[in-house]
């Protein structure tokens, strides 16, 4: 089989989602019958383009989105398996790959206080949640890991004001987890595919005022590249 973009996300995301864990460098090389180098190079290039983030000393994979291969405070679990999520964004979109009855535990703000998102045939059970947005998407991959880690559920408004004023925290976008369910259905509906494609920085924008995201914290400059 070829090594390219695709295959290797394909390989490397299906892998996640039916063991709960990341292949290992050398058990992608024998998939591929390829070299660890040419394995680790290829990796590199899917990383630069925005498919994995890889531990930086090992190249192991850590982050696919939207699962992550180390503990976070986003656990996705089902009678056919748990993962990690990277962030509220992330665990819905964890969500809709799996298409299955599932909870998202995770705690409000960060804290102490746990939070049960229950998802079944399809539907989200506990409607009353928002999710903050406070890191720009033209800043996201700055360093993704602390943008994901930001990506935090709230059950109000006024929550997410004492949150920031708490921590010195910039206030971003508040949305309905329902609607970004249904954004997140979109965004990660092709991640599963053999023929996996990185959303580019326009048609991120596009989707992003389809779903109508008109904060400035949705704005991008159109520009080559991918999202």
């Amino acid at each position: 089989m070829e090594l390219n973009n695709s295959t290797l996300h394909y390989y490397v995301m299906s892998h996640i989602v039916e063991f709960g864990y990341a292949p290992k460098i050398d058990s992608i090389a024998q998939h591929f019958n390829t070299s660890k180098l040419n394995t680790v190079e290829a990796l590199k290039t899917l990383e630069e383009y925005h498919g994995v983030v890889l531990h930086p000393k090992s190249s192991e994979v850590w982050v696919m989105h939207p699962f992550s291969t180390a503990p976070t405070n986003f656990w996705i679990n089902s009678k056919g398996g748990s993962w990690w999520g990277n962030c509220a964004w992330c665990s819905l979109g964890a969500a809709a790959l799996l298409d299955c009855d599932l909870t998202i535990t995770s705690t409000l703000g960060g804290e102490a206080k746990q939070v049960v998102v229950e998802i079944v045939n399809g539907e989200i059970i506990n409607k009353n949640l928002f999710i903050h947005f406070p890191i720009p998407m033209m800043n996201a991959w700055d360093n993704v890991t602390y943008t994901c880690s930001k990506m935090l559920i709230f059950e109000s408004e006024a929550e997410v004001d004492s949150w920031c004023k708490k921590y010195n925290m910039d206030k971003g976008d508040i949305q309905p987890i329902t609607k970004i369910w249904e954004f997140s259905k979109v965004w990660y509906g092709n991640h599963l595919s053999p023929n996996w494609v990185k959303w580019s920085v326009d048609e991120a924008k596009e989707i992003f005022e389809r779903f109508e995201l008109q904060h400035s914290i949705w704005k991008m400059p159109s520009k080559a590249g991918r999202f």
